[in-house]
């Protein structure tokens, strides 16, 4: 099967091709798969990857245009197509893609899909033995989703089919990925030789809240000119590289968890992305960067790998903070060294991060973290003071760019987490396990210390639904219920002219917290706007009158704190 593509356009570079020294550690490289990605290299594992379709990714024109993987992607299009596939009640023949008849497979799906469509699949195994024929492409505005709240527990995706790749000719591939496609809420697993889940050339796909695992080489590989947007999932137990990054790509890979792999990101070639805010644990090596890679490192935690937290040779020089960026990387606890520099010539620039000066091996510039005092976005901020003053403490932090973010939502887990650093709950009952809660989830201890000390709790159904958002309303009886703080009566809440608006098993509780001066209203102190979202900007001013409430911090002065009585 040919395809046409229209690929990602981005300008490139010209390579620099760039021997590297066979030490034990090129040798390593060679067996996980960053230089080994050359020409005739699928070896077929039985006789059903030989039946796969064939792929072939047309290279990038001369003419190149930036176009970056915004967040603003996220958001399914009010006026976006759905069909629906399921694999045990579906049929190709007789469904028309409706939920109530849906399709029994994704490939004929993705024969139905154009521009602006969502694929809903439905719990299940999606195999060559339920009908499909890998590998699958995924259109450009097509989003193929599954769950996303479990990060695809429940929707597997398992095989693979050749692409002819113009950066890596033949590979063997689960998923093709094109322009401003999205891919969420998948687990996806390719258990052939040399086998990727996820293949992106010269793309801008948004790659979310999946579990990438058993692949026999790489979660994800991104190569040409590919700016992917690669965030919130999870990377475990692939024999090479949970992400390479290749010859001129660029992208985002942020807030993932990468551990029990070879390499957790291996970076080749001139790429050179953004790599932040990512836990990556228990692999051979953190991140290696080979020939003239440039990723830009910060706010990652690069902890207890058994050789190294991050390794250049060749001609890398990957930036780990600079004067006028901190790299904020955290690493620690690796079985050799947390820096590696095996470079020829280069001096890694290393400002800002939490690492041993013992622990570096090389020409590594090396300054130690300094604190943060303020944010770039919060100077004048009616919050300003409580953020700073949790910032010092460590109780909150803020984003990668220097901002903090004051008017952004907080979800569960993220409440969970602020609860844990700002009290250290002691425990009350008994732990639980939460049906959307794994226990590698990056906030699953939070939630479980925060769930015991009485802060928190979970729903009928025995979930926690971590990534829903907290009201104001929430926020303040779970610190109320969490804290002991107690009303004989709701006579309080006549302090807020929208009382009417909150519930009656909250009363007590919201009266409580008003009692003890941990309400802070802006910009109408006289305005509680229970159901709102609780922002950042709440969230700060909330904890830090709390922790005055229990003499752990001097009173901040504000006017929008609801004086009692």
């Amino acid at each position: 099967m040919s395809i046409n593509i229209h690929p990602f356009r981005i300008s490139t570079q010209s390579q620099q091709g760039v021997k590297c020294k066979t030490t034990p550690l090129a040798v390593s490289i060679l067996i996980l798969g960053i230089t080994q990605l050359g020409t005739g290299l699928f070896a077929s594992k039985g006789d059903a990857a030989a039946r796969a379709s064939t792929v072939f990714l047309p290279s990038s024109p001369g003419q190149h245009q930036t176009v970056v993987a915004d967040r603003i992607a996220q958001q399914i299009p009010v006026n976006a197509r759905r069909i629906y596939v399921n694999p045990a009640l579906g049929s190709n023949t007789q469904g028309d893609g409706t939920e109530r008849q849906p399709y029994q497979t994704i490939t004929y799906a993705l024969d139905q899909a154009d521009g602006s469509t969502v694929i809903e699949l439905a719990p299940g195994s999606y195999t060559q033995d339920t009908g499909e024929q890998f590998p699958l492409t995924v259109k450009p505005d097509v989003i193929l989703r599954g769950d996303e709240a479990n990060r695809g527990s429940t929707v597997l995706l398992i095989g693979g089919g050749t692409v002819i790749s113009p950066t890596f000719a033949r590979q063997n591939v689960t998923i093709v990925a094109l322009e401003e496609s999205q891919i969420r809420g998948l687990t996806i697993t390719n258990p052939y030789t040399r086998g990727t889940a996820v293949w992106v050339e010269s793309a801008n796909p948004i790659i979310r809240d999946n579990t990438f695992t058993r692949s026999l080489r790489d979660g994800v590989f991104v190569t040409g000119t590919g700016n992917p947007l690669i965030e919130d999932n999870v990377f475990r137990d692939n024999d090479g590289n949970g992400i390479a990054v290749a010859k001129d790509s660029t992208g985002t890979i942020r807030d993932n968890l990468f551990e029990d792999t070879g390499f957790g990101i291996a970076i080749s070639q001139n790429a050179a992305p953004l790599i932040e805010d990512n836990l990556i644990q228990n692999n051979v090596d953190g991140i290696v960067v080979s020939n003239s890679g440039r990723p830009q490192l910060r706010n990652n935690v690069i902890q207890g790998n058994q050789r190294d937290g991050v390794v250049a040779i060749a001609n890398a020089n990957p930036d780990l903070g600079t004067g006028e960026s901190d790299g904020g990387n955290v690493i620690t606890g690796n079985g050799r060294y947390a820096i590696y520099n095996a470079t020829s010539n280069n001096t890694i620039f290393a400002v800002g991060n939490q690492v041993e000066e013992a622990e570096i091996e090389g020409a590594v510039e090396f300054v130690a973290r300094t604190i943060v005092t303020g944010f770039a976005d919060t100077t004048g901020h009616w919050a300003e003071a409580y953020i700073v003053a949790l910032a010092d403490r460590e109780i909150i932090g803020g984003f990668s760019d220097g901002t903090y973010r004051p008017n952004d939502p907080v979800t569960r887990a993220q409440f969970a987490t602020i609860i844990t650093n700002a009290f250290a709950p002691s425990v009350k009952r008994g732990a639980i396990a939460f049906t959307d809660v794994s226990p590698n989830f990056w906030a699953s201890q939070a939630i479980q210390t925060a769930y015991q000390g009485g802060f928190v709790s979970g729903f009928p159904d025995n979930s926690f639904r971590p990534n829903q958002r907290v009201s104001r309303l929430q926020a303040l009886v779970a610190l109320a219920n969490g804290l002991e703080l107690s009303a004989n009566n709701a006579v309080a809440l006549a302090k807020y002219n929208d009382a009417g608006q909150i519930p009656e098993w909250a009363t007590l509780g919201i009266a409580a917290a008003t009692e003890q001066n941990l309400v802070v209203n802006y910009p109408d102190v006289t305005l509680l706007n229970p159901n709102g979202n609780v922002t950042r900007a709440d969230i700060a001013a909330f904890v830090y009158q709390a922790l005055v409430n229990s003499g752990n911090a001097n009173p901040i002065q504000s006017r929008y704190i609801v004086g009692y009585p």
